[in-house]
Formats: structure tokens, C-alpha cells, sequence
């Protein structure tokens, strides 16, 4: 069949269940994953066919996505922060905003790097000069994106990762390989966790802080296939991995430390709160994108 046609037929039987738009996404990611062909290239070449086993791929393809299983999933990779990343239903799909929180961390590391070497910043893009000696801790790695994409980004870093879930580290280290990138990742409870055998200049996380009260909020495809492991907590007490992180930030955070977290966008005032009463301080709330507050900064000053 021409892929061109294909292409209609494609949208019109997952419109109905995605809205054109992404239909049409999922038409071009699949095309450029199982045929190397992006937007630009199937339009100089309209007349490319697909041979009868592509067929065969795409229509498995089309029955998975009408069940609302995440493409990205469907094809074991993504893209965060310009880096390619395997993902499986192991770990949460790195998301836009978590961009974000990686792209201020780069920021406040480049910024203050020229404060100390009196220059001025550059591009966005630009790497750091290679410095010696910085350690960061990511916590509740998941896939691995924003240790790997740190460690890409900052290269005068060392980078340790852990998480929970034996099977989710068995992916970020795929992805640290993937992306030739050295982060030390070690399985651990945080929850269980009563401090770090060393210290650290910046730590971060996106722990779980969705509550079952927003699940309604929440798309199927992420409710159905996503590890609610990483996702849920309870709503009598939403704060609960921020919390313990946090109070051990106050023990494993070096003096002038940055504590970086991605948060729920309804607990804001909440996340300011708690910081303050453990004593950090230049704390920032940040709004993601959408508007949404979305992640905060805070700096550890020792007494």
C-alpha cells in the first residue's frame, strides 16, 4: 500500500480515540523508527510503499494503540533532553516538564561556574567547562533521565542514581550505555534510606507525588500502563518522599548544596512550607510550560 494512503487510513481509525493531532504524531514516530523516513522524506518520495510484512507491523501496531498502550512504549524508545532513552513499562515515560527541571539545574550550575570564573553565560546548549569535583544524587531515577542527561551536560560531574525498582535500573543503565555516560546506580528503598556515605553538591528528584484523589485526572494511557509504583502516593500524606528526601538533604548536602525537585502542581505553598521549616533557604517555586507550579530550588546553608 502507498504510505501515503496508509497515512489516512492510519488517522481516521485512532482519531476517535487520540484527537487528529497526536494520530498524526504516532503516524510519523512509528514511520521513522521502523522505516528511517521522517515527515520531510515521505514527502519527496509520495509514491513509497509498504511491503505486505510492514503492513503486517503497523496494523499490530494500530491494535495496540486503539487499547491506548503509549507509543513509546509500543516502541521501546523516546527523546528527553535531545538524548535517546530505551523505556518499557518498567519505568514512567520521561515527560516535557521533567525537561525543564533538568535545563534549570544546567542553568544554576553554568551560572554559578561563571560567577566564579567572571564570565559571561552563553547559549543554552553550551556545556559547562570542565571543573572537577561536583557530586550529584538523583533520587527515584526511573529510566535514568535526568542523571544521564546531567552527566551529559555537566561532564565535570560525578552522578549517582538509585531507585527502587531493580527493574528500573536494569533500563537507566541500559540508557547510561546508550547515551555513554559514567553514573554510579544503586538499588534503594529512600523511604528505608538513613543517610549517604558522602556528600553531595546538588541533589534531585521526581519521586511519586500524583494522589489518588487526581487519578480521575490522569489519561488511561498513563493510568493503565504507567508503574504506579513511581506515579501514586497516599492523600493523607502526598508530601511523604519529599519530606524524608529532604531531611536527608540537611545531612548529605554540602554547604551552599541545591536541593532541585519536581513537584504536584497543586502543592506549592506546601513545598515552600516544608522546605523553610527544614531550614533551607533562596528557595524558588518554579511554573512549568503550562503554568503549573512544577518544580522548586532550594539552597542548604550549614549553621
Amino acid at each position: 500500500m502507498n504510505a501515503k494512503n496508509y497515512r489516512t487510513k492510519f488517522i481516521e481509525v485512532l482519531e476517535p480515540i487520540h484527537g487528529i493531532d497526536e494520530a498524526e504524531s504516532f503516524f510519523y514516530l512509528i514511520l521513522e523508527d521502523k522505516h528511517q523516513m521522517k515527515r520531510i522524506d515521505l514527502a519527496l518520495e509520495p509514491n513509497f510503499e509498504f511491503s505486505e510484512e510492514a503492513i503486517n507491523v503497523w496494523e499490530e501496531l494500530v491494535f495496540q494503540l486503539k487499547k491506548e498502550i503509549p507509543i513509546q512504549y509500543l516502541l521501546e524508545n523516546t527523546e528527553f533532553f535531545g538524548l535517546p532513552f530505551i523505556v518499557n513499562e518498567s519505568v514512567l515515560i520521561p515527560r516535557p516538564e521533567t525537561e525543564e527541571l533538568v535545563d534549570w539545574i544546567i542553568k544554576e550550575e553554568r551560572k554559578g561556574e561563571r560567577l566564579k570564573d567572571g564570565k559571561i553565560e552563553g547559549q543554552k546548549n553550551e556545556k559547562i567547562e570542565e571543573k572537577k569535583d561536583l557530586k550529584i544524587l538523583d533520587i527515584g531515577t526511573g529510566s535514568g533521565c535526568i542523571a544521564i542527561s546531567l552527566a551529559k551536560n555537566i561532564p565535570h560531574a560525578q552522578v549517582f542514581a538509585i531507585d527502587v525498582s531493580p527493574e528500573a535500573l536494569k533500563v537507566a543503565k541500559s540508557n547510561a550505555e546508550q547515551n555513554n555516560v559514567s553514573v554510579t546506580f544503586l538499588e534503594k528503598d529512600i523511604l528505608q534510606t538513613e543517610g549517604f556515605l558522602q556528600q553531595f553538591d546538588i541533589i534531585v528528584s521526581n519521586p511519586p507525588y500524583v494522589r489518588n484523589l487526581e487519578k480521575q485526572e490522569i489519561k488511561n494511557n498513563v493510568l493503565e500502563y504507567e508503574p504506579h509504583l513511581a506515579l501514586f502516593v497516599e492523600d493523607l500524606d502526598a508530601l511523604i518522599f519529599y519530606r524524608k528526601i529532604t531531611h536527608l538533604a540537611t545531612k548529605n548536602l554540602n554547604d551552599g548544596g541545591q536541593l532541585f525537585f519536581e513537584i504536584n502542581q497543586y502543592l506549592g505553598k506546601e513545598m515552600i512550607q516544608l522546605l523553610s521549616e527544614f531550614g533551607f533557604s533562596d528557595i524558588e517555586l518554579k511554573q512549568d510550560i503550562y503554568g503549573n507550579d512544577r518544580m522548586t530550588r532550594a539552597v542548604w546553608k550549614k549553621k
